[in-house]
């Protein structure tokens, strides 16, 4: 088989990446699970957790991993997509991997490609699998990247899997309702293994497939669930049983947090006997898990402003936002500057934000699939809300600092493409 590309740099390698298929979405596993197998790649005899869902995978898989870690286990973690740098897709016990070790696996799937062409995503799945095969770890946590039967990381047999939520968002490819949606997320079930649901009313077509294949389906409201508590926490209550009771609350904002540790924690009791996890590193993983863009509050002590930032970009996440918004309070008005792509249901997002916006700046989002401010401006009037285009998402936040006044907050919101620019124009690390 004649040897593939050859590129010194990760970002050259990224460039390429991004031509070397004819479309940026292919799901299917048969190009993938083809090169995957030249490159000689044996699965790790460690537990794997693949999360999946709608909204909250992210939020679900940096609990897992933060709470693996407190109790002393070698976590690798594989997410999409990336805030800041490409990096912080595949991590190992919290750090993102080097350049080398993501150039070096690269080369390896490129030699291993024969006649087949893979995606972007596809390449960076393959490379996180690479890298875990040498780590030394002790469970991998793998979040899909859309839908699930057909997805990248879907090439692996996850010993649990994990669906958070189904709602409608990628309908192009899923399919027009929840239960078609469901059915595809359901997809990364296997036979005799356990599944979780960490909504409490699954689609009907989810339980179906659970059952079709002998997989156990837990689901919270019923199976399992967190309860909060008055003042002192929350509870963990699996089959009517608390199994931790005054648990501190997650330290990532929003009351939905706790239905996604719940989840969380439900997902590693499937796996007590290979990853024990005592009260201590539930605790400690708890207080200690981080994810920048999911509600994250930045204070501008200059202006005497809030800086509020968040990925949400479809109906059901904007509405989690919205409830965070409420919850949190504001002394003075909200302001929003938002910036989508154009595959998302702009409509639809901005219509869940009216009544808690008081003035809005429309911004360019990074990336080819993005829309221009007028654009997205346009799509917004549909709802009858007026937007200012304001170019750049730098130049949009320029803006609404500009009127904005003592004790109003500014939401930055709708795309990992929004985000990513918002952390850089407030000089912010991850």
């Amino acid at each position: 088989m004649p040897a593939g590309p050859r590129f010194e740099r990760l970002e050259d390698w990224l460039d390429w990446q991004q031509r070397a298929h004819p479309v940026v979405v292919d799901l299917g596993l048969d190009r993938v699970a083809r090169v995957l197998g030249r490159t000689g790649w044996r699965r790790p005899g460690i537990p794997v957790l693949t999360v999946g869902g709608t909204n909250g995978k992210g939020s679900t898989v940096a609990m897992l991993d933060a709470v693996l870690r407190a109790a002393g286990h070698r976590v690798g973690t594989f997410t999409s997509p990336h805030l800041l740098d490409y990096r912080e897709r595949i991590r190992i016990d919290g750090a993102m991997v080097c350049a080398a070790s993501l150039v070096a696996a690269f080369e390896r799937i490129a030699d291993a490609l024969g006649a087949d062409t893979l995606t972007y995503f596809e390449f960076n799945t393959l490379a996180a699998l690479l890298v875990f095969e040498t780590a030394g770890l002790d469970a991998i946590v793998l979040e899909v990247g859309l839908g699930g039967r057909l997805d990248a990381v879907n090439v692996v047999d996850a010993d649990v899997a994990v669906v958070v939520s189904v709602g409608l968002d990628h309908m192009e490819f899923l399919g027009p309702d929840a239960e078609s949606i469901g059915r595809e997320k359901a997809g990364i079930f296997r036979p005799g293994r356990p599944a979780v649901f960490g909504s409490p009313v699954p689609p009907g077509s989810l339980r179906t497939a659970a059952a079709s294949i002998g997989s156990r389906l837990l689901v919270r409201g019923s199976d399992f669930d967190g309860i909060a508590r008055c003042r002192d926490g929350w509870d963990f209550v699996v089959d009517g049983t608390t199994r931790f009771g005054a648990l501190p609350w997650p330290a990532l904002p929003g009351s939905v947090q706790v239905a996604n540790a719940a989840t969380a924690l439900v997902a590693l009791e499937q796996l007590r006997g290979r990853l024990p996890c005592e009260r201590r590193a539930v605790e400690q993983g708890l207080r200690e898990v981080s994810l920048p863009g999911r509600f994250q509050r930045v204070r501008d002590a200059q202006r005497g402003c809030e800086w509020v930032l968040d990925v949400a970009h479809n109906p059901a996440a904007a509405s989690v936002l919205v409830t965070n918004l409420r919850e949190s309070g504001a002394p003075g008005r909200t302001l929003a500057v938002c910036g989508m792509l154009g595959d998302k249901d702009v409509p639809g997002v901005v219509a869940q934000l009216a009544p808690v916006v008081d003035v809005w700046f429309a911004a360019t989002a990074e990336g080819p699939r993005a829309i221009d401010a007028t654009e997205l401006a346009r799509r917004a009037r549909t709802v009858g809300v007026t937007m200012r285009p304001s170019g750049t998402v730098g130049a949009a936040m320029a803006s609404a600092a500009a009127v904005a006044a003592k004790g109003d907050r500014i939401v930055v919101f709708g795309s990992f493409h929004t985000v990513g620019p918002a952390l850089v124009s407030l000089g912010l690390h991850l």
